[in-house]
């Protein structure tokens, strides 16, 4: 059979003409699976029947299975979804289907969602406890995608004269750049006005510090905005929180959003999550200064810890406060994101497939 969901429109259009069908049918595929959510071809009707009847014999639209829901006291949902095992590498967790998670974050006037690109993750932040998975696979870019359509269907309500911002934000398990392609070929259906339709301006890529990724999306012409996941003022500290760091050091890292191509509109947003007693000193905020000091419009967002079982502990509102006060009155503009979803494992670095007391 052949999977439909993930495929451009140019793979789609060249489907329909190998299967004897003018290119043009694949700009109607495409629009009634991405734009109009359509996950059965007999749905399609922009579609002739006789089209929809063969296309129905001969391709399919794999979603992932919705196993569970959690649903967070602040209204966060978060999925989790069973993949299908087929396209497994050899050191998927012992025939066992991966599974992975999303979040939906419902707000006045807009939605966030909060989407994996692997299942697992091999960067090891100490921190994370998604890292105690490890890499189980890559994601394909249908698996990607179907996490920002699922929910979006699941939770369409807004009339189209009141529309809902959508943001989508590739922070779940995994390291994005470590899946560049996959990601890439979501990205591009997620921003295309004529597929899922999204604004770049609304869709976030965060990545640990893969350099040659940087190096490369930087390069796109259609790509989201970037989050550098920083979490350190040295490379002493960084080496220990995050192992990746031995391998593109601040330095290189550093040198790689100097020379990142920001657009007009756009701030290069550095993630900093706050860890009591480790990373959260005046000292801390100093060096950050320094560290950012050379680049031009930069934001950061101090993300206070999220408790899990690993030996850590959040910092105090004054401690966070006062480093976020060094950075601004450094004239480096600085943020407290408090995460959603904490009490059902839904907050960033809490996505690590447990099971919670709450089902939704």
């Amino acid at each position: 059979m052949i999977e439909l969901l993930g495929k451009s429109k140019e793979e789609l259009g060249a489907l329909c003409a190998a299967m004897g069908e003018p290119a043009y049918r694949g700009a109607q595929l495409y629009h009634a699976l991405y734009a109009e959510r359509k996950f059965d071809v007999a749905q399609m009707t922009n579609l002739p029947a006789a089209f929809r009847e063969r296309l129905a014999k001969e391709a399919t639209i794999t979603l992932p299975r919705t196993c569970q829901k959690f649903r967070s006291a602040d209204g966060s949902v978060r999925y989790l979804f069973e993949l299908e095992n087929s396209v497994s590498v050899a050191d998927a967790a012992a025939g066992r289907p991966a599974s992975v998670e999303a979040v939906f974050m419902p707000s006045e006037g807009r939605q966030t969602i909060c989407v994996s690109t692997q299942a697992g993750c091999a960067v090891n932040c100490q921190f994370c406890l998604t890292a105690q998975l490890g890499l189980i696979r890559n994601l394909t870019p249908g698996e990607i995608l179907a996490q920002v359509l699922l929910p979006l269907e699941e939770n369409r309500s807004a009339p189209p004269s009141d529309p809902i911002q959508t943001n989508v934000v590739l922070m779940g398990q995994g390291e994005p750049l470590l899946n560049f392609d996959s990601v890439m070929a979501a990205l591009r259906i997620i921003l295309d006005p004529e597929g899922v339709g999204l604004s770049p301006k609304h869709v976030t890529l965060s990545t640990s510090g893969i350099v040659p990724g940087i190096e490369k999306l930087g390069g796109e012409q259609i790509r989201p905005k970037l989050a550098i996941s920083l979490n350190a003022s040295n490379d002493e500290q960084r080496n220990v929180l995050m192992p990746i760091n031995k391998k593109y050091p601040l330095q290189a890292l550093l040198a790689a959003c100097r020379a990142y191509p920001l657009r007009p509109w756009e701030h290069l947003t550095f993630e900093y999550v706050m860890l009591g007693g480790i990373n959260d000193s005046a000292e801390d905020a100093r060096r950050v200064v320094r560290l950012l000091a050379p680049l031009k419009r930069v934001k950061v967002n101090l993300i206070p810890w999220n408790p899990g079982e690993l030996p850590y502990h959040e910092s105090t509102p004054d401690r966070i406060e006062a480093f976020r006060r060094i950075l601004t009155d450094k004239g480096i503009p600085a943020f407290v994101r408090y995460s959603r979803g904490r009490d059902v494992m839904a907050a960033c670095g809490q996505l690590a497939l447990l099971q919670v007391q709450t089902p939704a």
